[in-house]
């Protein structure tokens, strides 16, 4: 996988939402390359991902692979510094759309076949990520 056509794509997606309809919800994954200023991550934002909300008012640049604002959490301005590849959701409920970039999420293997032959039923298999509660479905037909 490309991740810079990737990275590419959720940059203009973000950008076209932002412009669209001025408001846009960023859900970017925890990581120590993130940086929120002083506050950092909260422990259930370091599970589940910061939500963060950006909107055209916001002095926001995204260059370089290296997103750039300042946020207000609370009371307190935060400089935040994101790279791109932490951002795992784009979304905006006014446009009723969102995308999601779970690229860091391992393929599952392929279905392992009972004995017996014929159509066969797909094969769950338990996401060794980091919720532990995720179940992949493998729908592909072996032949």
């Amino acid at each position: 996988m490309d991740t810079s056509r990737l990275n590419h794509l959720k940059r203009h997606v973000f950008f076209e939402i932002l412009e669209t309809v001025g408001r846009v919800f960023m859900v970017v994954r925890h990581s120590e390359q993130v940086r929120i200023g002083n506050r950092g991550f909260l422990p259930e934002e370091k599970e589940h991902g910061l939500v963060l909300v950006i909107n055209q008012r916001m002095n926001l640049s995204w260059t370089d692979g290296i997103i750039r604002c300042r946020l207000v959490f609370g009371q307190t301005p935060e400089d935040c510094i994101i790279p791109e590849e932490f951002v795992i959701g784009i979304n905006s409920p006014e446009a009723q759309t969102q995308f999601l970039c779970l690229a860091e999420t391992p393929v599952p293997e392929p279905a392992e076949t009972e004995a017996g032959g014929g159509k066969e039923a797909p094969v769950k298999r338990k996401s060794k990520g980091k919720t532990g509660n995720v179940v992949t479905v493998d729908f592909r037909k072996k032949k």
